[in-house]
């Protein structure tokens, strides 16, 4: 009888061992749901959380480029920027990030985006990574029109973060190439904002599209497999008159990639521009051309790297 008592009493014991503890791990895990950031708050991971980030880079979350009263709802939603900057440091470079996506999709947020903003903010360039609208909610010139106007406010807003205005400098990754290039390239899109195509330091697309732009073919019902030059492509605008231009584009990028920013860079030069160069990068595919900036050794990130210093170089011996 005794011994019955004795293993009911431990049992009874191991119970309310278990309720103990899982009241503890319960409350545990409630208080830490409590304190996590909202996802706005997130970066990426449990590197980079709020409004601080570690290895001396500071983020700045949803901040809009767009303050005008009638703006719809879709542009409240998506006309919005991450500022990533030097943790110390003033008058430094800044560079303008446009995601890619095929102007259909896509994020500033994604890793691709996330991985350049740390990687230059890392060497004392603040980037700030810009969402745009997309289509089908809108057609052409939206978002080329938030592209410029996202650049255009940069350039007005970065000196109270410690920038230098006169160094901001524009680049994205596939149809961010191709905003990149309709905004140094288009002599419309910045004038709207007071500004010139020169006020901006340079144009750095990878793996842009330099034709019209093949949703905006398809807005129009024009095949994607017919190339067209209209106003809605960068080359339409060959010109002098705009800033030196870097492009990139990988050695097994997208079928005719490479061949469209080469045309692009003789069609500058054949328009009298001096200061413009291709580079197509062997052992790289259309993501691969910009996946890989995170590496210590990129290519395209050493060769932008070198492009941003060297025309800030430039731009002082010119002052």
């Amino acid at each position: 009888m005794r011994s019955t008592e004795i293993i009911k009493s431990a049992s009874v014991h191991r119970h309310l061992l278990f309720i103990g503890c899982f009241l503890v791990m319960t409350t545990a895990a409630l208080q830490s749901h409590a304190q996590r950031p909202s996802p706005s708050e997130w970066v990426r991971g449990d590197k980079n959380i709020g409004n601080a980030v570690k290895e001396g880079i500071r983020v700045l979350r949803d901040q809009p480029y767009k303050s005008d009263e009638d703006l719809s709802d879709y542009e409240r939603e998506r006309c919005k920027l991450d500022w990533y900057l030097p943790s110390d440091g003033s008058d430094f470079p800044t560079l303008v990030w446009f995601h890619g996506g095929g102007l259909q999709n896509g994020h500033k947020g994604d890793d691709i985006a996330v991985t350049v903003c740390e990687r230059f903010a890392a060497e004392g360039i603040a980037v700030a990574s810009v969402n745009y609208r997309l289509s089908p909610k809108v057609n052409y010139p939206a978002y080329t029109k938030d592209a410029a106007a996202a650049v255009a406010f940069v350039r007005n807003t970065v000196a109270q973060y410690g920038g230098s205005p006169d160094a901001v400098f524009v680049s994205g990754h596939s149809a961010g190439g191709y905003l990149t290039s309709m905004v140094g390239m288009h002599p419309d899109l910045l004038a709207e904002h007071g500004l010139n195509r020169t006020d901006i330091a340079g144009y750095i697309p990878v793996a842009g599209q330099m034709v019209t732009h093949s949703t905006v073919r398809g807005e129009r019902s024009i095949p994607r497999t017919r190339p067209v030059i209209d106003e809605a492509a960068p080359a339409f605008h060959a010109t002098a008159d705009t800033s030196p231009f870097l492009c990139f584009a990988g050695d097994n990028d997208l079928p005719a990639r490479s061949e469209e920013n080469r045309y692009f860079a003789a069609a500058m030069k054949a328009a009298g521009h001096d200061d413009i160069q291709f580079i197509e990068v062997a052992g790289r595919d259309h993501g691969t051309i910009a996946s890989r900036m995170g590496d210590p050794n990129d290519t395209v990130a050493h060769a932008i790297l070198q492009f941003i210093r060297q025309q800030r170089g430039n731009a002082t011996a010119g002052d």
